[in-house]
This record gives C-alpha cells, sequence and structure tokens, in this order.
C-alpha cells in the first residue's frame, strides 16, 4: 500500500461508473455489441453477478477475445458520443467536485472514454475544474495515462489519489504508486474489490470530500 499519511496534493477521478451514471447505458447496448462483435450476450439473471467479478473475469465470462477489446472500446465510445443526453453524473458528484476546487485541490480525469464524451457529460462548468485530462485509455492501459497525469502536474505519486469503481483502476494506481481508492455507488459490487484490499474506499461523494478535507487541513499545519 501507498503512505496514506502524506498530505494530499491531486484527486484523480475516473468517469464511467465513478462521476456518470452510465451503468445502465452500458447495459442496454451489451446485447448489440455481442451481436457485432460476436460474444455471449449478457442474460437478465447474470447482471448482478457480473458486478461482483473483476474486469479480467467479466471479459472472460463474455468469451470476449482480447484482441477484440480495442475495436469494441472504440466502436463503444462513438455510440457513447452520440447518446450523451441519456447519461448523467451521480448525485452528489457536481457538489463533491466544487467543494474539492474550493480547498484548492487540483482534480485530473483519466479515462477509457473520450475526452469529448466525458466534457458532454459533466457540462462545462464541472469540466473546467479538471486541471488534467488523459483520455482513450485502453481497458488495460490506464496506467501510462496516469504517468501522463504525473509528468504534467510535478506532483509525486504518494501525495494523490485515484478513484474508480473498477477493479482495472486499482491495479491502474498501484502499478505508478498512486494512492488506490474504490468508490462504492458505481457499477461493481464491493465483492469484487475484496481481493485488491484497495487503499481507501468511499461509500459516498460527501465522504470523498471529507477525506480530502482533513488531508487538506494536515497540508495547511503549519
Amino acid at each position: 500500500m501507498t503512505d496514506a499519511t502524506q498530505p494530499l496534493r491531486l484527486v484523480i477521478f475516473d468517469f464511467d461508473g465513478t462521476l456518470s451514471d452510465s451503468g445502465s447505458w452500458f447495459l442496454s447496448v451489451m446485447d448489440h455489441l455481442s451481436d457485432r462483435y460476436g460474444f455471449r450476450p449478457v442474460l437478465p439473471e447474470e447482471v448482478e453477478p457480473l458486478r461482483k467479478m473483476t474486469s479480467r473475469d467479466v471479459i472472460s465470462h463474455l468469451r470476449i477475445p482480447r484482441w477484440k477489446l480495442p475495436f469494441i472500446a472504440r466502436y463503444v465510445r462513438k455510440l457513447f458520443g452520440l447518446n450523451t443526453d441519456k447519461v448523467h453524473l451521480f448525485a452528489g458528484v457536481t457538489d463533491m467536485l466544487a467543494a474539492i476546487e474550493a480547498m484548492g485541490i487540483p482534480l485530473a480525469l483519466v479515462t477509457s472514454n473520450s475526452e469529448a464524451n466525458a466534457r458532454a457529460v459533466l457540462g462545462p462548468e464541472n469540466a473546467a475544474r479538471f486541471s488534467w485530462w488523459a483520455c482513450g485509455a485502453s481497458l488495460f492501459g490506464k496506467a501510462p495515462k496516469f504517468r501522463s497525469v504525473l509528468r504534467q502536474s510535478g506532483i509525486p505519486p504518494e501525495q494523490i489519489i485515484s478513484l474508480g469503481d473498477e477493479t482495472r483502476d486499482i491495479d491502474s494506481a498501484r502499478e505508478v504508486g498512486i494512492r488506490a481508492a474504490a468508490v462504492l455507488w458505481g457499477y461493481a459490487e464491493p465483492e469484487a474489490f475484496a481481493h485488491l484490499n484497495p487503499d481507501l474506499a468511499f461509500a459516498t461523494p460527501a465522504d470523498v470530500v471529507a477525506y480530502v478535507a482533513a488531508s487538506a487541513k494536515v497540508d495547511r499545519q503549519p
């Protein structure tokens, strides 16, 4: 685990399932995707069990060949861009982003989605709160995006926290030495994170604000 006693100077957010409540939309296009790319459809009774699986286990369960993943991701981003009006932010996200910004802690976004899609759902006011964007990551390629934010910000990894709703978010943050936190309001169930033992877990956006506030207070002590 990373050193959680270090003062926090940057918060990195995932987008889908962390800021945006896009899980229902993704499920709505799964049949179309399975027909187009030839993998197993998601049966209604499988939805809840899949939420307890890791990202890699879901791909294995649906029998999606790894070589198809970049093509599927590119197509999903395109579909998403045509349906941004159907995806909304989770309750409390706007207040959370505003509160962290007001503390003087910068924000970054690292996502597999496109920057255009993220901006469309966030809206201009929320999008303007982010200092760094690293978008279009491959499904298991977020670590290079995290490294890009590290280079651009110049902030040491031990003073950064990353928040995501999938096991791959935890894996990638750990790979670059960033504090790895799980948000429990997204698509994945807490059981999916259990074996990864994230550094932190947050049940609500308000819990994130409280944690960042406590860290900011420590940082400002003489």
